[in-house]
């Protein structure tokens, strides 16, 4: 057991939605990343996504509604529902998610990350 101090990490990359692993518990994979600009819509057909914000803020967009998201606020994605991250300036995201969840779940492109870096 150790304590893991999230700037130290978040200090460790600059490139946008590319999440490192920075835990594991429960078969939930902690993942940091930040995101600046818009990712691809996409679904996860079996895993729920939590969010949340550390620094700075960004928009989830859901194909009914988008959701502005600030620092300490978490979202909770169900499975199934198609979203897509969007931030005008640099955020800096905790995430927790199943370890089987693919950043890109149903939408593969060139942000797909198949093997995450654990810092």
């Amino acid at each position: 057991m150790e304590k893991i101090n999230l700037a130290a990490k978040l200090s460790l990359f600059s490139d946008y939605f590319n999440p490192r692993i920075i835990g594991e518990l429960n078969g939930q994979h902690v993942k940091l990343a930040k995101f600046q600009g818009e990712f691809v819509w996409h679904k996860h057909d079996h895993e729920d996504e939590l969010f949340l914000v550390l620094e700075g803020e960004f928009n989830m967009e859901f194909r009914y509604k988008t959701i502005t998201l600030r620092k300490d606020e978490i979202i909770i994605v169900p499975k199934g529902v198609e979203h897509r991250p969007v931030a005008e300036k640099e955020v800096s995201i905790l995430m927790f998610e199943p370890v089987s969840t693919l950043n890109t779940g149903d939408a593969k492109s060139e942000l797909t990350r198949e093997k995450l870096e654990k810092i």
